[in-house]
């Protein structure tokens, strides 16, 4: 019996090493999502910084859909700004989905007892990277003063 016991056992390790991996792949899209999000604002940050001194009346072309567009400054500055807004609103909600899942996920690590084995090697490394650390500083000769 024990025997049977302990086949049924690595399945259930591997169903939880599944769903652990599925919920930290989410977590990592999210993450990546936010980034992403977070360049399309600086982006729409720095048009705006760009155009907004500009006369209202200038021409200026605007991306839509894969079409280059001819407007003025005045229809097009308002309209940045609305994407802007909207895709801070989006990271907003994307970080909360990001906290709410580490939740979910330490919740999971606590129940099942998962522990990540990359703090050991991480301890390893970072011995390895204070000898490689000073690999960029220059000193100059002891009579370098002359």
């Amino acid at each position: 019996m024990a025997k049977a016991e302990g086949g049924k056992e690595p399945v259930n390790e591997q169903a939880v090493a599944n769903m652990y991996a599925a919920m930290r792949s989410e977590l990592n899209q999210i993450y990546s999502k936010i980034t992403e999000l977070e360049m399309e604002v600086s982006e729409h940050t720095l048009v705006t910084n760009a155009i907004q001194p500009l006369d209202q009346s200038r021409r200026c072309y605007r991306m839509i859909g894969g079409v280059l567009v001819e407007r003025t400054i005045k229809e097009v500055l308002p309209a940045v700004q609305r994407n802007k807004e909207g895709l801070e609103e989006v990271v907003a909600r994307l970080n909360e989905a990001l906290e709410k899942k580490k939740k979910e996920i330490s919740e999971f690590e606590a129940k099942y007892k998962i522990r990540i084995r990359k703090a050991d090697a991480e301890a390893k490394d970072e011995s390895g990277r204070k000898e490689g650390s000073a690999q960029g500083v220059l000193v100059g000769p002891a009579g370098g003063s002359e």
